[in-house]
């Protein structure tokens, strides 16, 4: 199968998509990405890209990666997301059909976390090249607009429902992360395009720590403390205020530390909350590979997820839970809905609600008070949790089937 995938976040950026197209093409398929300039989450365009011009370049020397111009996030405030967003739609619509032109498709697979807004630029091509439309929904827009405090103007979010809306109906099959994304999006579509395709990631083969070096201090501290490892962006909608101020409770507890592995709009605020609080127990890692990842999760004592509470947000399964799954540690929640049932049911936790700090910092206290048994127990039952429904080698053919299947449907229904 010949699959164009349409993302506006690739590799250098640490996005599930990166691995995702690398199982495809091990299983025998064709797969060309068109992205744009990696700037995600620093604003900055990295090193060794430019905004400007179109760049083509390999992805692990067997990927085509074709990048177009855009503007870089910059501070992440409201004006400079949205100027980022409709440039990489603007660039996308006037380079992408040239850029592959002399390419056949057979699906082109657009991966849409917020802005969803990268979709319209697959519309041009999937008539184009007469190929299968199929969005990978990993926010619900508009919703999240508002949520995230973006957007609140009624008439825009109106008009965002509308383009959604348009972009559901174009597109062939609608890949939802999270079952309870169902509702929503069918809402806004024809029920009949919704397919179930969670989230996933790949396991890191067995010797692969043997050559990844922590900071001494870092390693340090993950050996000789109760670490409990915050991962991923810091930012509005992980409500980070609530680790903040379970820290503060836990200022007396010597043996436990909280530590913040990423970036994002809310780390200088937490980091200037650290100061203010003089918190010694809140550890501000800084960002990491993805190689290194891995190995911070296994030297911890437990790994925290936190979500504002909005409706919205219980929606959706945050990308982390699959790799806290995968590190077989036990997992402490504050957070509402669906990422709170794949805990749940896994048995990996324990689980509190949204921005309940009490409820948190008593999770905090009741892991550490069980036995490293108990603790090793919660945590091998979220990995083989994860073997059995999120691992990505299974979820890369699935997603052949589903594709496959939803392609024949059509054909037989023409």
């Amino acid at each position: 199968m010949k699959i164009i995938v349409v993302t506006q976040y690739f590799w250098p950026e640490t996005f599930i998509i990166n691995d995702l197209v690398m199982h495809l093409y091990g299983l025998g398929h064709d797969i060309t990405v068109l992205t744009g300039k990696p700037n995600y989450p620093s604003g900055v365009v990295f090193e060794g890209y430019s905004e400007e011009g179109v760049q083509k370049e390999k992805y692990k020397g067997v990927i085509d990666i074709l990048r177009v111009p855009l503007r870089a996030r910059k501070s992440g405030r409201s004006r400079d997301l949205v100027l980022n967003y409709l440039s990489f739609v603007w660039s996308g619509l006037r380079y992408f059909p040239k850029l592959v032109k002399n390419r056949q498709a057979d699906v082109i697979l657009v991966f849409a976390p917020s802005p969803i807004t990268s979709a319209i630029t697959a519309v041009p091509m999937k008539w184009l090249k007469k190929a299968h439309l199929s969005i990978w929904v990993q926010d619900l827009w508009p919703q999240s607009l508002s949520a995230t405090g973006h957007i609140n103007n009624s008439v825009i979010l109106g008009m965002m429902g509308w383009l959604v809306r348009a972009l559901y109906y174009f597109a062939d099959s609608l890949l939802i992360q999270s079952r309870a994304f169902y509702g929503p999006v069918s809402h806004l579509s024809n029920s009949d395009k919704i397919v179930y395709y969670p989230n996933s990631i790949s396991l890191p083969p067995e010797n692969g720590q043997q050559g990844v070096t922590l900071p001494a201090e870092l390693n340090s501290l993950l050996n000789s403390k109760f670490c409990m490892v915050f991962a991923g962006n810091i930012g509005t909608v992980q409500s980070v205020e609530t680790i903040v101020h379970a820290a503060l409770q836990l200022k007396d507890w010597d043996d436990i530390r909280i530590v913040m592995v990423g970036s994002g709009s809310r780390l200088e605020w937490v980091r200037k909350q650290k100061e203010k609080l003089e918190l010694d127990n809140l550890y501000l890692a800084g960002r990491f590979p993805m190689d290194s990842m891995h190995k911070i999760y296994m030297q911890a004592a437990g790994l925290i997820v936190t979500l504002k509470d909005e409706t919205i947000f219980s929606l959706t399964v945050p990308s982390k839970v699959q790799a806290y799954l995968a590190a077989g540690k036990p997992i402490v929640a504050a957070l509402n809905g669906e990422g709170a049932r794949v805990i749940s049911d896994s048995g990996a936790g324990l689980i509190s609600a949204a921005e309940d700090v009490d409820a948190l910092v008593s999770s905090i206290k009741k892991l550490h008070g069980l036995s490293e048994a108990k603790r090793r127990k919660m945590g091998d039952a979220g990995r083989d949790y994860f073997l059995e429904h999120f691992e990505m080698s299974r979820q890369a053919s699935r997603l052949i089937e589903i594709l496959e299947q939803r392609i024949n449907m059509k054909e037989v229904v023409g």
